[in-house]
């Protein structure tokens, strides 16, 4: 085994910094609710650009590692919630939370939706928080396959305990949520419908909500 010389791990510490100084910038910039670009970044971290991109090789592996750990995860989003057996609250309550988190860091969210619209193959290296989130909200209520219960069926008796809904019926209820808790609905209702972020959550979250409780209803 042959040890490292003194230069080698100097070097490569040099290169953790450098790196660390990188995704901070981004991290930073995030935050902010800035454009962020990597120009920007590179610039914030005291680099080139051209440095930049040999540590990232593009701006959406540099959000996903500046991005890890920004938002909590679905349980401690979902806490103020975690008790309720209403659906449409629970619904709510992660429409509101994604959206806010959306506006906040509205910068970095939409240079990630620019690079998967121009660059669809790496659309799958978007972070997908808004299915965590309904996953989550929806898990009391989604009925468990069964033979006795055709996967058509829309409701599942259930003696106790909140609605269920049956695996076809909860699969079509998430498809249509998942257009509605997003950063593309945020963006449409305040860039092209002129809301204010506050109404433009309000307006979503009241639309989650009533997609859900359409849903449960028997």
């Amino acid at each position: 085994m042959q040890t490292a010389l003194p230069d080698q791990g100097g070097r490569a510490r040099q290169k953790a910094r450098t790196r660390k100084a990188i995704v901070d910038a981004c991290r930073e910039l995030t935050r902010s609710g800035a454009e962020v670009t990597m120009p920007r970044v590179a610039e914030r971290a005291m680099v080139s650009e051209a440095t930049a991109y040999r540590y990232f090789p593009d701006l959406i592996s540099l959000l996903r590692e500046a991005l890890d750990g920004l938002w909590p995860d679905p349980a401690q989003a979902l806490a103020p919630v975690a008790q309720s057996q209403d659906p449409a609250e629970r619904v709510a309550a992660a429409c509101e939370h994604l959206l806010t988190g959306v506006h906040a860091y509205q910068g970095a969210v939409r240079a990630m939706i620019s690079h998967t619209i121009t660059e669809p193959a790496s659309a799958r290296a978007r972070p997908g928080i808004r299915f965590g989130l309904l996953d989550l909200a929806l898990a009391p209520f989604e009925a468990p396959a069964h033979p006795a219960h055709p996967a058509h069926l829309k409701h599942v008796a259930h003696p106790a305990g909140p609605p269920r809904l049956a695996p076809d019926a909860m699969a079509a209820l998430k498809r249509g949520l998942v257009i509605v808790v997003s950063a593309e609905a945020f963006f449409t209702l305040t860039d092209l419908c002129g809301l204010s972020p506050d109404d433009a959550i309000a307006s979503a979250t009241g639309t989650a909500a009533t997609l859900t409780k359409t849903a449960f209803a028997r």
